[in-house]
This record gives C-alpha cells, sequence and structure tokens, in this order.
C-alpha cells in the first residue's frame, strides 16, 4: 500500500529515475533535490548561481501549482552550494519569488560537487498546502 502520492507533472519523465520530482503526504510536498537542469538535461544558467537558483524556483513552482500551491507554501529548503561565488545573489532571488516574510526555515550547505556538470546549486524544499 503507497501511502503517499508521487508527484510528476512532466508526462516525459525519464521511467528510469528512481525518485520522483515531489511527493505528497497529506498536506505535506516533499520537493526533491533540484538542480537548474532543463527538459533535456543540459544546466540553464552555467556559471551563474542566482539563475541557477531561480530556474529551480520555477521548477518547484509548476509543481506546486499543479497541487493548487504555489511557493509561498515553502516551509523549508535546503541549498547545496558548491561555490561562495555569488551564492549572496541567491539571497536576492529568495526574497524576489518566496514573497516573505515570513520566510521559509533554509539550510545551507557547501559541497564538493554535485552529480549534474555544471550545476552551482542544488534545492530541496518542503511546503505545506
Amino acid at each position: 500500500m503507497t501511502v503517499y502520492e508521487p508527484i510528476v507533472p512532466n508526462p516525459n519523465w525519464p521511467k528510469g529515475f528512481t525518485f520522483s520530482p515531489a511527493v505528497r503526504v497529506g498536506n505535506l510536498v516533499f520537493l526533491s533535490g533540484t538542480t537548474a537542469g532543463d527538459e533535456k538535461g543540459k544546466i540553464v544558467g552555467v556559471g551563474d548561481i542566482a539563475a541557477q537558483t531561480r530556474y529551480i524556483f520555477q521548477k518547484f513552482a509548476i509543481i506546486l501549482e499543479s497541487l493548487g500551491g504555489s511557493l509561498a507554501n515553502i516551509v523549508e529548503t535546503t541549498d547545496y552550494y558548491t561555490t561562495l561565488e555569488g551564492y549572496e545573489k541567491t539571497a536576492d532571488v529568495r526574497r524576489e519569488l518566496l514573497k516573505g516574510p515570513p520566510w521559509p526555515a533554509a539550510t545551507g550547505v557547501q559541497v564538493a560537487g554535485l552529480i549534474r556538470k555544471d550545476a552551482l546549486i542544488e534545492i530541496k524544499a518542503i511546503a505545506v498546502l
């Protein structure tokens, strides 16, 4: 018995992936760690952490809107970033798109690398609908 609902708004989601873009459990939505990869797998905004952050949140918005929510429903984020260069610009993107205060809880973790080549940041989030 499945106790959660996988959320896959893109009908072209690769069948071989072993994860869902998001999972809904009751009124909670867990948004998988996401990079700025487009439909063809290319990173959007190569070398620009702010552009990558914006693209990731746009992907989150599509998922949340498919459930009747929005970015305003995000209550927690975790950022995994490979560089501090330009990282402060991600705060400007968050201010613009998350429309706080109130702001979600947040954690930032600098890592040596991410699975996706050219990805400078990967973000996961939790939303409450």
